[in-house]
């Protein structure tokens, strides 16, 4: 499951395509969930479900901002839909929002649920964290990657003029990042009976 999550990541490097680049990123994110499964601990238990609904809502959001571009610029295409920024400067502040999230950085409930699994993958085996360390890494660079292409750059030709974003597009978006930080005050409600007093 682990060789997995550095396999995926290697993929979603090579993608040009956005959609499939954020699924083949939940591929990734699912390879942890897997791992965490498998080693049965409380810790790994709470991280798992963690992290399925911290990527269920990241995974959700980057579609949801893939969509907006592909009605503007009718391209998935990344190349074809860069620069962005230029055009849409409240939509660029919502992608870097969520490919943050996608990275696991603070204060997300992404972080809680990998940390919880690396910690349980690091104390199954301490090889371990060469692969997830890797996977990670990898995890940051495609993020940033889709971040920098579709939203920095010079715009391509082929888009002369572009519709202003509409409310409803801020308020799906907001929908889906505000539980992701209000559920780090309260862990305890996706994590259920997988709390983190018990020991490794």
């Amino acid at each position: 499951a682990i060789w997995g999550i550095i396999m995926t990541s290697s993929i979603c490097l090579r993608q040009t395509d956005l959609k499939s680049l954020i699924a083949y990123s939940s591929v990734s994110h699912m390879g942890l969930v897997i791992a965490a499964t498998l080693i049965q601990t409380p810790w790994s238990l709470a991280g798992a479900v963690a992290l399925m609904i911290a990527h269920g809502l990241t995974s959700s959001v980057l579609f949801c901002l893939a969509n907006t571009n592909y009605e503007r610029t009718h391209s998935r295409t990344m190349l074809l839909a860069r620069g962005l920024q230029l055009m849409l400067p409240l939509m660029t502040t919502w992608w870097l929002l969520a490919n943050l999230m996608n990275m696991a950085l603070p204060p997300t409930i992404n972080l809680t649920g990998e940390l919880l699994i690396i910690t349980s993958t690091f104390n199954w085996s301490n090889l371990t964290i060469i692969m997830t360390g890797a996977g990670t890494l990898l995890t940051a660079t495609y993020s940033l990657y889709m971040f920098l292409t579709t939203q920095r750059n010079k715009l391509p030709t082929n888009i002369v003029k572009m519709e202003p974003t509409q409310t409803r597009e801020h308020l799906l978006v907001a929908l889906h990042i505000t539980p992701m930080l209000l559920l780090l005050m309260k862990p305890g409600l996706i994590m259920g009976p997988f709390t983190c007093h018990y020991s490794l």
